[in-house]
């Protein structure tokens, strides 16, 4: 598989690129990685897609792997991403692209649907939100739950404002194992995406962890304005996705002719849990644009 990686500028920044496969007008897919904050290697499966004929643009946002982090820590905003995702493809000489955004990135992805659809062929998201107070709601509701020394757990140090002991970690482990990836053993590429996540970012956009949401964020709800995307679209999630079915049949319902697809098995990494079937999945919506 042919691939390429390098750097380019984008409003004044270095931004981080790799692709995957050969440039194929009107055959683009660029994803979006989520966190907001984490890097692209957790999105690698997408990258399957080169052997149904598409080339796969991946890169890193703003402040994130190893793109370079702003001085100005005002420019880690949704709107700010959504520019940078502009120029990045006009740069690049991408064309018209199919959009895929991962959890975050699929929120991202909707932000630049709203503004720029006319740019593209398609939008795909993965646990993507409209609504972060709805997403809110109802990982509290995935919270309540959990077994109850577990959810004591998160009350009492959450009450403390206390987001890093160990204990705190450990509990706030067991949501990850049941709504973030199921796999008994986590896949490299995503423990690198992990602990490679800027804090900056996510500390800055998102909060302390994926259910504790009190960043520059935490309002960000554009599910009144969905019926505006006309642009084919796949709304993609896992049966216990921590972004929930709910959430994404809000997206779906709101985007006119969208296809849901809800994965039995998976949470909220279905490209990982559920790889060869997300990928044919994927694959087939993108044939039928």
């Amino acid at each position: 598989m042919a691939e390429r990686e390098g750097s380019v500028n984008i409003q004044g920044h270095d931004f981080y690129f790799r692709l995957f496969g050969e440039e194929n007008r009107g055959r683009n897919v660029v994803c979006l990685h989520g966190g907001p904050g984490a890097t692209h290697e957790y999105l690698l499966p997408l990258a399957d897609l080169v052997g149904h004929g598409y080339m796969v643009v991946f890169y890193d946002q703003l402040g994130c792997g190893r793109s370079q982090t702003p001085r100005n820590h005002a420019l880690l905003t949704v709107e700010r991403a959504v520019e940078d995702l502009e120029v990045f493809r006009k740069k690049m000489g991408l064309g018209r692209i199919h959009l895929f955004g991962s959890s975050y990135g699929g929120m991202l992805a909707i932000a630049y649907a709203l503004k720029y659809q006319r740019n593209l062929r398609s939008l795909i998201t993965a646990g993507g939100l409209a609504s972060i107070p709805l997403t809110t709601k109802e990982m509290d509701r995935l919270k309540k739950q959990l077994p109850p020394d577990t959810r004591s757990t998160l009350e009492k140090f959450e009450a403390d404002g206390d987001y890093t002991s160990p204990d705190y970690l450990k509990a706030v482990d067991v949501f990850y194992r049941r709504h973030l990836c199921r796999l008994k053993e986590w896949p490299a590429e995503l423990k690198y995406s992990l602990e490679h996540t800027s804090q900056l970012v996510y500390g800055t956009m998102n909060g302390p962890n994926e259910f504790t949401i009190i960043g520059n964020i935490r309002y960000w709800d554009v599910s009144r304005e969905l019926g505006s995307i006309r642009v084919p679209a796949l709304v993609t999630g896992g049966r216990y996705d921590e972004v929930t079915p709910k959430v994404a049949r809000q997206i779906h319902n709101g985007i006119k002719g969208s296809k849901l697809v809800v994965f039995p098995n998976s949470s909220h990494l279905p490209m990982w849990e559920e790889r060869k079937k997300y990928i044919t999945t994927v694959a087939e919506f993108l044939g039928s644009v």
